[in-house]
């Protein structure tokens, strides 16, 4: 049976819903093991056939955690089938929505000293109802600056699952 280690860098859980839905999409007959880049790692990249890597962008940037995790795992993740896919508000604009295209995925490349063989960019949710005061407003203000949803009684999901579906493809080719 094939293992896939699922690791993630999420602020909402948007990326963790992404997660767990390229876990469905790649079967019962996978084995995927999701795992938060935040803590510790207690388990060896080179145990998984693959390896899937999704983060989420916050005022700007990526968790600084995920910096320090491909640092310390740069040569286990290069010799891994290795994917990554960046969350952020801004991809749910078209132009705005592949590692092409994303100024956050720009920055990263510029970053890390890894770069991925499959990569993506997928846009995130809204959750304002979860918010606090601070991050309510400031994400207002992106988006009103944007022109995206600035209901605070609103919860807006902008990721395209079709385009998931095709990172997913990819993935089982990889």
């Amino acid at each position: 049976m094939e293992r896939v280690l699922l690791l993630h860098s999420s602020r909402e859980g948007q990326t963790i819903k992404i997660l767990d839905y390229i876990a469905t999409k790649l079967g019962s007959d996978v084995q995927c093991e999701l795992v938060d880049l935040h803590q510790p790692l207690t388990v060896s990249l080179a145990d998984y056939d693959r390896v899937v890597i999704g983060a989420s962008i916050r005022y700007g940037h990526l968790n600084k955690k995920l910096y320090q995790f491909i640092a310390q795992h740069q040569i286990a993740l290069e010799k891994a089938k290795a994917a990554f896919f960046i969350v952020n508000l801004t991809a749910r604009k078209e132009g705005k929505d592949t590692p092409e295209t994303s100024v956050y995925f720009k920055k990263f490349l510029l970053k890390s000293p890894w770069v991925p063989a499959l990569q993506d960019t997928f846009a995130g949710a809204l959750f304002y109802p979860r918010y606090n005061f601070f991050d309510r407003f400031m994400i207002q203000l992106i988006m009103r600056m944007t022109g995206g949803e600035t209901d605070p009684t609103k919860e807006v999901e902008y990721t395209n699952w079709q385009r998931v579906d095709q990172f997913v493809d990819k993935i089982k080719l990889g």
